[in-house]
């Protein structure tokens, strides 16, 4: 009887130790990392995972095309939608496929009209998102689901000269005093004052293994030059908001924009605009993330 108790109880200090392991990715105690890391690589607009920072989880988002339960294999199959474009493909169409998916932050680079290997991840992970099969091919499903939620591409778009963005929805719990509310959906950290947006910025966030956490949070530390002890990379600007969790400037980002993830704090990719940022940004403030 002593031998089953304490091999039960080694198993739960081992569980209750990887948990805390997993939490603590980029924590001030032991100075906190927030650079992409090069193991966990994502797909554009979806630095690790579909789950960890997808855009527009809209909440009407269910599986499309799935077959109803106890509907027969034959009946699923004619339901399948039709492939629009694929790998492969090339033109016109898959310039705007592109130019639609850099619009809500699934496509980090200039349209090329070249259905490779970065837009086919860039479908995956949208699909991944929305419930759709994982298939990276663009569906009638699929592409009904973006022109839905985009606007049709101008000509610097196309030409990856402007991204236009949709306005990012803010939450209500930012309406009221100063808010940096953040949205996993637009990939957006927006400086709001007593219900007024003051600028807004791109966000990357943490990957499936290091999540990003949402709720409400307040500012409770601030680090103009921090470094990681951990990781030994630089988080300028740092400004913590949950354990160690921090919004900072990430050159990484800048650099490989979303073809990365954090371990977890919210990475700024505009120097300017997370420096001007951290001079506003007070002890106390409210921090809102949320999809």
């Amino acid at each position: 009887m002593r031998r089953i108790h304490r091999t039960t109880f080694i198993a739960k200090t081992l569980a209750a130790t990887a948990v805390i392991t997993v939490a603590v990715g980029c924590s001030p105690q032991s100075d906190k990392a927030g650079a992409a890391s090069p193991a966990t690589p994502a797909a554009p607009g979806s630095p690790s995972s579909a789950a960890s920072a997808a855009p527009f989880a809209a909440t009407d988002d269910k599986p499309a095309g799935a077959a109803a339960p106890g509907a027969s294999a034959t009946t699923a199959a004619k339901a399948a939608p039709r492939i629009v474009m694929a790998n492969g493909a090339k033109g016109e169409q898959v310039k705007e496929l592109q130019a639609r998916l850099a619009q809500i932050g699934w496509f980090d680079d200039t349209p090329t009209g070249t259905y490779g290997a970065a837009t086919t991840a860039a479908v995956k992970g949208f699909q991944g998102r929305r419930g759709l099969a994982e298939t990276g091919a663009t569906d009638s499903v699929t592409w009904n689901r973006l022109l839905s939620m985009t606007t049709k591409p101008t000509a610097g778009e196309l030409a990856g000269k402007t991204v236009n963005k949709p306005t990012p929805k803010l939450d209500p719990r930012c309406m009221t005093g100063r808010v940096m509310c953040i949205s996993k959906t637009s990939r957006t950290l927006s400086w709001v004052v007593n219900g007024k947006v003051q600028s807004t910025m791109d966000v990357r966030f943490g990957s499936q293994y290091t999540p990003t956490r949402e709720g409400v949070f307040k500012v409770f530390e601030k680090s103009r030059n921090h470094v990681s002890t951990i990781y030994h990379t630089a988080m300028p600007y740092a400004m913590f908001f949950s354990g160690g969790q921090a919004v900072h400037y990430s050159s990484d980002f800048a650099a490989r924009g979303y073809n990365g993830a954090s371990h977890g704090c919210v990475n700024v990719r505009d120097k300017g605009k997370i420096a001007a940022l951290f001079d506003q940004v007070h002890l106390g403030d409210k921090v809102v993330v949320y999809w």
